[in-house]
């Protein structure tokens, strides 16, 4: 607190100096009257509403401003220097500021990428495009076994759990859910008083540790889940079974870091560390899998149960698949998070060589369940870095009904890319439990941004896809984008990520080696793969 408030305290010091000095000289009075427009701006700073960084950083945090204005170069020069490598690039951030505050984001000297470059993507665009005529673009999530489905946006609030955001920072996500008409992701965390208080749709993330419906064992209590699952706000139920960021891994929560709120939210005892495993406790098989989620429908009353997952070991999905077929249990949703997805708290290596990336993850995933004759029967959800227009069409035609995005939203309440959420010092409040630091994000003001950012998204959305000559988003399809390769030739995505036929891995018709071996390794009654 000292350390953010220390050029502020200083300069009111001083100005209460110069003040005494000029009873005794005169000219002092040109250094006073400086101070006090300084000292006055201080003050105003930590009372305005508009911005956690001056409200948490008086005075100084107008530095950033004019930081942000030195030329591009020089900047580049600063920000390689202090990482290796930005998460997400300034264009982006900005992208999201100038929607979620409602700011014209259109602009002039043409792109802002490298088209020549390897990987380079687009959508084709039709001689007779259509007008948009909405952009509230829904999908109704649920199959044949769920008696209550949910009539979700395509662009929903990824898991972000309360501890590793702040209250005030959940608060104003799930405020601007609720305004927009959105769901918002709990993250393994379960559910606060703050996403209660907000009101908004929820999705309701179980992870290994069962947080909010666990006995004081850590194991799956029925009741507990029962009790929870079936409030109006809960619409639809995800077992996490890995996470983009850090798959296979799991996690702990010191002890030092467990507030009372954090405690009541996930049903953990104070004063000891919160252990999340790597794996589930409540099934060890592909089939013990389909029943626990047939538990879940069950005791939430008949609402969707999916899962999310980042896909590791092919096989090991194959056989969740051949569970499926075997046990007549289906899913109503699978989540593919791609191995971009972000975390506040992921060893380097876990974050940037495990795991599968979104485009082939959602491929494989898509192409299994045609194979498997299922992709009728059940939705399938998107995340990872998915905060443009174009984002969400890229994945949409990949085969996504809908997207998640957890970044893109932090960004609208004000998040800075500070990279400094696992210290417990974020400069805007927003990946902070300091009750001062997270005072500097206002709720009102942050949830309009929420809810604007997903409107002003969808707005983009609705025009791109009508500039394809299409009226949803769902009618887009992997030929429409094109994918530039390594060797300089164009490839649409049809011929890069390509589809299988329907019912291919069933009738032993795949003409794909590498998918049929994968499935004649899985097996329903187990993880662990049969000879090759």
């Amino acid at each position: 607190m000292l350390t953010r408030y220390l050029v502020f305290a200083v300069v009111v010091f001083l100005a209460v100096v110069f003040a005494g000095l000029s009873a005794w000289q005169a000219w002092f009075l040109a250094g006073f009257f400086p101070l006090l427009a300084l000292s006055l701006l201080g003050v105003w700073d930590v009372v305005q509403q508009r911005h956690a960084i001056l409200r948490n950083y008086p005075v100084i945090g107008h530095m950033r401003w004019l930081f942000e204005g030195i030329r591009p170069e020089i900047r580049q020069y600063l920000i390689e220097s202090e990482r290796d490598e930005e998460p997400f690039s300034r264009a982006e951030r900005s992208l999201v500021y100038q929607r979620a505050k409602g700011v014209e984001d259109k602009r002039p000297f043409g792109t802002r990428v490298d088209v020549y470059g390897a990987g380079y993507a687009w959508l084709t665009h039709s001689m007779a495009p259509k007008p948009p005529n909405h952009h509230d673009f829904r999908v109704k999530i649920g199959g044949a076994a769920c008696t209550r489905p949910y009539d979700a946006s395509v662009y929903n609030i990824s898991a972000m759990s309360f501890g590793a955001l702040s209250g005030n920072a959940i608060l104003a996500l799930n405020t601007g859910a609720r305004l927009g008409g959105f769901a918002h992701d709990t993250g393994e965390g379960s559910i606060s008083r703050y996403h209660r208080q907000g009101g908004g749709d929820l999705i309701w993330e179980l992870g290994s540790g069962y947080f909010g419906c666990r006995d004081a064992g850590g194991c799956f209590d029925p009741a507990r889940f029962a009790e929870q699952a079936q409030a109006e706000q809960v619409k639809m139920i995800e077992v996490k079974l890995s996470q983009g960021a850090k798959p296979g891994h799991g996690g702990m929560l010191p002890a030092a870091k467990i507030t009372p709120e954090i405690a009541e939210a996930r049903g953990i005892p104070m004063g000891k560390d919160c252990i999340s495993p790597a794996g589930h406790s409540a099934f060890s098989s592909p089939t013990q899998f389909m029943h626990f989620l047939q538990d879940l429908r069950e005791g939430s009353g008949g609402k969707p149960v999916g899962f999310k997952l980042c896909i590791g070991h092919r096989w090991e999905f194959m056989a969740i698949v051949k569970a499926m077929l075997e046990t007549g249990i289906r899913p109503d949703f699978i989540v593919v998070d791609g191995k971009e997805g972000g975390t506040g708290a992921a060893p380097v290596e876990f974050a940037d060589h495990l795991g599968t990336p979104l485009a082939e993850g959602l491929t494989f995933v898509r192409n299994t369940l045609i194979g498997a004759g299922l992709r009728d029967d059940i939705k399938l959800g998107a995340g990872g870095k998915l905060v443009s227009a174009f984002d969400l069409v890229f994945a949409h035609a990949l085969g996504a009904d809908w997207c998640n995005s957890a970044r893109g939203f932090m960004f609208s309440i004000g998040c800075i890319q500070a990279q400094s959420c696992h210290t417990n010092r974020c400069p805007t409040g927003v990946a902070t439990q300091d009750p001062l630091r997270q005072r500097a994000l206002v709720v009102e003001d942050k949830a309009q941004r929420v809810a604007r950012f997903h409107r002003n998204t969808l707005e983009a959305l609705a025009e791109i896809v009508g500039a394809a000559g299409f009226d949803r988003p769902d009618e887009l399809q992997p030929r429409h984008i094109m994918v530039r390769q390594k060797n300089g030739e164009t490839l649409s995505a049809e011929e890069a990520y390509w589809t299988l036929e329907a019912g291919a891995l069933t009738n032993g018709g795949c003409d794909r080696a590498d998918y049929t071996r994968f499935w004649n390794m899985a097996r329903a009654e187990s993880f662990q793969p049969l000879p090759a």
